[in-house]
C-alpha cells in the first residue's frame, strides 16, 4: 500500500510566491497555501465515510467536491465575505482531492479530515461577490501545485 508522503513546492502566480505544503498525519492530511510567508486561515474539511467520490473524468480535470462537505474554520478568519468565499472553495477543492488521491491509491481505508491552512494575498479592489479572472487564474495555478504534490507517492 502506497502512502501519502510530505511535499513542499513554490512557484511565482501573478508575480506572488506561493509555497503549498503537503503534510499528512495519521488522523488528518494538512495542506498549507500561503503567500504571505504564514500559516493563515485555518479550515478543517470533513466528509462522511459513506458520500461517494466521482474521480474527474480526466487526468487535467478537477474533481467535483462533493455537496456534503463539511467545512469548520479552526483559526483565523478571512478579512472579507470575499475571501471567506475563496478560502470555502479553496478547503472543498483541496481537500476532494486528497479524498479522491487517496481513494485511487488505495491509502486510506478511512476518510481522513483535510485541515487546509490558507494565507492569500486579497485583490483590495475586488471585494464584490464575483470571482475575477485573475483569481480564477491563481486557482487553477495552485490547484496544479497540489496536484503535482500528491501526485509524489
Amino acid at each position: 500500500m502506497a502512502s501519502l508522503t510530505t511535499g513542499q513546492a513554490t512557484r511565482n502566480i501573478d508575480d506572488r510566491p506561493t509555497t503549498v505544503i503537503v503534510q499528512p498525519f495519521a488522523d488528518r492530511v494538512l495542506v498549507l497555501i500561503t503567500q504571505l510567508g504564514k500559516v493563515g486561515n485555518l479550515i478543517q474539511a470533513s466528509l462522511p465515510p459513506t458520500t461517494p467520490l466521482i474521480p474527474p473524468s480526466s487526468p487535467d480535470t478537477l474533481p467535483t467536491p462533493p455537496a456534503a462537505i463539511q467545512l469548520t474554520n479552526l483559526l483565523g478568519s478571512a478579512p472579507t465575505d470575499h475571501m471567506r468565499l475563496l478560502h470555502s472553495i479553496y478547503a472543498s477543492q483541496v481537500a476532494t482531492m486528497v479524498w479522491v488521491h487517496e481513494s485511487i491509491a488505495a491509502i486510506e481505508a478511512s476518510r481522513r479530515s483535510v485541515v487546509v491552512g490558507l494565507a492569500l494575498q486579497s485583490e483590495r479592489a475586488n471585494e464584490g461577490a464575483d470571482i475575477t479572472e485573475s483569481e480564477r487564474k491563481s486557482f487553477h495555478s495552485i490547484m496544479d501545485i497540489v496536484q503535482q504534490l500528491l501526485r509524489q507517492v
